[in-house]
């Protein structure tokens, strides 16, 4: 590759109807840098990135939180499907969101703890139109750094919910249904099928021409790569070692999540052949969260977003998980009266989740950028709006916090707050470390990662 040969950050692969972002490559850095990454692989300014996910009901607190504080700590039974990346994690605990609670407004805490969790303002209490709760942290930061990337945010999830009606004792549905809030009165839907996602992140065109394209695809049996091809073997000759091989690594991961899209389209198909089945929408609960989780990590390599949000289900989902041998339905199981028998259930499905959400990591984690990873380069926050689901408390919720925030955190420990302190403010702290000052958000009252930076 010649020394003076630089690429544009945001450069696609182009085919017909298909519109590849690339990675973060060595000719993509400023000359100086570029040098330094061949001769030694040194550290080039890689963004940095935030995402939030959220699980339901709460969780089984006991097997959640860690004895010990700081890092001389044991993962208990949940976080223990963290091990391989145990020091990349931060458990945080005594954080509260009090938006939440009641205050005043009686039942509907599975509503009330999805649309605070982001915004950390109290949701009006109505079923019909006049929704209000707030902007939430992730569109906040969209507003401000949006026009960076292709797209400003992501929003993923793996159940439907409807955006009207009552789902939970007098608040609408749309609290329910949405953790991402553009403005107090105006949610952001959530994509549930991996299909549509995957053409957003790599079709190019207007719609109707994307989707011929990909029933040119589909007819053919081509993948979104086979458009491409040209475009990348082109791409490849001008490249050095280290970003070729870059860019192999990048481009097999995408055919592999497209791969596994199609199966699914194959295996619902040929399963349920009298039943209209959502497309590229898994019939296993484990392999949609898992192809959302490479999505995401897709967006995030080749820098179409900085920001993600992902509701593995809506609060108040009631979903069975056969799968791992828990027939009856989670949010009926949260209710468990200190039964014994629901409880270890409870846990088991926390512990799935967490099984899930530890496979991403790992995934981030596999990915270069310069002498550090995506991992390092992120902000991925994991966790509930309630802490025990049979209380209905919003306060010491189970949060993770994952990643080295470009290295401003110090993860691999346990921190425990004071009591009630405020969610919001580490949304403040989060919010600078990816460059947006804000002196509050929500119901903050300060800063809170001095512990872990």
């Amino acid at each position: 590759m010649s020394a003076s040969w630089r690429i544009k950050r945001r450069t696609f692969l182009r085919g017909v109807g298909t519109a590849i972002a690339l990675p973060m490559l060595d000719a993509m850095l400023p000359e100086r840098f570029a040098r330094a990454a061949e001769a030694a692989g040194a550290k080039g300014p890689a963004p940095r990135r935030m995402a939030f996910c959220y699980i339901p009901n709460g969780a089984h607190m006991q097997d959640w939180k860690p004895d010990k504080e700081g890092k001389d700590f044991e993962l208990p039974a949940i976080l223990k499907q963290l091990e391989p990346v145990r020091g990349e994690v931060a458990v945080l605990t005594g954080l509260a969101c009090d938006k939440a609670r009641p205050n005043g407004d009686g039942p509907g805490d599975h509503a009330r703890a999805q649309s605070a969790f982001l915004t950390c303002s109290q949701p009006k209490k109505t079923a019909g139109a006049d929704i209000k709760v707030g902007i939430s942290v992730d569109q906040l930061a969209a507003q401000k750094l949006g026009d960076r990337t292709r797209f400003p945010s992501l929003e993923l999830g793996c159940e439907k919910g409807s955006q009207a009606g009552n789902c939970d004792s007098g608040y609408s549905c749309a609290y329910s249904a949405n953790m991402s809030w553009r403005s107090e009165s105006t949610p952001v839907p959530k994509e549930i099928n991996p299909k549509a996602v995957f053409e957003r992140l790599f079709g190019d065109g207007p719609a109707d021409g994307v989707a011929a394209t990909r029933a040119k695809r589909d007819a053919h049996r081509k993948s979104v790569l086979d458009f491409a091809l040209e475009d990348a073997n082109d791409l490849k000759r001008r490249l050095g070692v280290r970003d070729r091989q870059k860019l192999d690594e990048y481009l097999y991961a995408i055919r592999e999540v497209e791969t596994r899209i199609v199966s699914a389209d194959l295996v619902d198909q040929a399963g349920r052949p009298n039943i209209a089945v959502p497309v590229g929408v898994p019939a296993d609960y484990a392999e949609h969260l898992r192809i959302m989780f490479d999505l995401m990590a897709l967006a995030f390599q080749s820098d179409q977003t900085r920001i993600a949000t992902f509701m593995l289900a809506n609060d108040g989902s009631n979903r069975p998980y056969n799968q791992i041998g828990v027939r009856e339905g989670h949010h009926d199981l949260s209710h468990h009266g200190r039964d014994k028998e629901k409880q270890e259930k409870i846990s088991k499905i926390n512990q799935f989740h967490m099984q899930q959400f530890g496979y991403f990591l790992k995934r981030l984690k596999s990915v270069k950028e310069g002498d550090s990873t995506l991992l390092d380069n992120s902000m991925i926050l994991y966790g509930s709006g309630i802490g025990d689901g049979n209380r209905h408390n919003h306060d010491d919720l189970p949060i993770v916090l994952a990643g080295r925030g470009g290295g401003t955190l110090s993860p691999g420990q346990h921190v425990r707050y004071r009591r009630d302190t405020p969610l919001a403010n580490l949304y403040v702290s989060l919010l600078e470390r990816m460059g947006v000052e804000v002196d509050e958000f929500g119901d903050s009252t300060g800063r809170l990662l001095e512990k872990i930076s």
